[in-house]
């Protein structure tokens, strides 16, 4: 889509502060690689070197960095989200299809509405309703009794397992899988049993739940996202987990069963955190760190060690080796400095 750019930063929240309102704006581009005709941002000051000699058209950033900038600017207390809004609206979504696809299976019993999309070689099990604007695109399933909120988005190979519940809006990447058996085993004379996993899964409005994400249905209450939740890619989900609203998690984090997750967290890359523990709302938990305890404090948190150079970690790591003899040592020394002190005041 083509706008000028006094009506880009009106539609994206942003202030015209120098430039042309009547330039063209056609497509988005970083700062590095822009040229007439691109919008561009800075939000990130590491990549501020690049703003000097952009040939973007304009630049979305801060108010304080509009000095520095050689062409147009849109100024934003919030860059990224700024652009994030001008991406959409210069390069929006494909128009969305309606109908059923020749090859696609349909059970008795399924109401869907005339809006939505089938796409070839899907499957929708009886009982299964998708409401209006949904797109089902190739290979997708929906087991029985499963509901699939209006305008939701499930592309290619997605899995949705019998009787779960997705909201409106709802995104989630190829290959994810929603209601599968959560982990649930007991252990009788060393041979495990499975527990039946009776309950469901249940996704709130304007979820996004990234490519090959497992979220598993409860063994008897549901497990919850709650609106506005973001999943990255890869990520483990497991029974009865409750993730408050607004909480974004990166890729490859693995979610034990039965643990509560407050709202507005930020859960880094690989983090691990165990079952039956809960996080309160607002918690930034580094990646790669492991979540042990319950988190009754907002705040930031981290346990993963930053990589160093080889030669430093064996230095590093010798030395941790030598922790508990050295912390022994100085337990020691405490003892005999105690006892010294006590016959000095005798």
């Amino acid at each position: 889509m083509v706008l000028t750019l006094g009506r880009l930063a009106e539609q994206v929240g942003g202030e015209l502060q120098k430039g042309d309102p009547d330039c063209r704006i056609t497509a988005v581009a970083t700062l590095q690689n822009a040229g007439t005709g691109d919008v561009s941002f800075l939000s990130n000051s590491g990549y501020k070197k690049y703003l000097y000699t952009t040939r973007a058209s304009a630049v979305i950033l801060s108010p304080e960095n509009s000095a520095d900038c050689p062409t147009a600017v849109i100024a934003s207390s919030n860059p990224y989200a700024c652009y994030a809004r001008a991406a959409a609206l210069i390069v929006p979504p494909p128009a969305p299809k309606q109908g059923v696809h020749s090859s696609a299976v349909i059970e008795d019993g399924c109401d869907i509405d005339a809006g939505a999309w089938i796409g070839p070689n899907c499957i929708i099990e009886s009982g299964a309703v998708i409401h209006a604007g949904v797109q089902l695109e190739g290979g997708c399933f929906i087991g029985k009794g499963s509901v699939i909120g209006a305008g939701s988005h499930l592309y290619a190979n997605v899995v949705i397992c019998h009787d779960v519940s997705i909201g409106k809006r709802v995104s989630i990447y190829p290959g994810a899988v929603l209601g599968s058996d959560g982990f649930g085993l007991a252990n009788e004379a060393g041979k495990w049993i499975n527990v039946p996993q009776l309950g469901s899964v249940v996704v709130g409005d304007d979820v996004e739940i990234g490519a090959n994400t497992t979220i598993d249905r409860g063994a008897l209450d549901d497990t919850v996202l709650e609106e506005g939740v973001r999943l990255d890619n890869q990520i483990q989900v497991a029974h009865n987990v409750h993730i408050g609203a607004h909480t974004a998690i990166a890729g490859c984090v693995g979610i034990s069963g039965s643990a509560r997750i407050g709202k507005y967290c930020m859960i880094g890359g690989g983090v691990g955190i165990v079952g039956h523990l809960e996080i309160t709302d607002r918690v930034v938990v580094t990646g790669m760190s492991l979540v042990s305890k319950s988190i009754t404090e907002p705040g930031v948190y981290s346990s993963g060690v930053p990589a160093q150079d080889n030669v430093t970690w064996n230095k590093n790591y010798a030395r941790l080796r030598q922790l508990d003899r050295l912390a022994r040592k100085v337990q020691s020394l405490e003892r005999r400095l105690s006892d010294s002190r006590k016959q000095d005041d005798c």
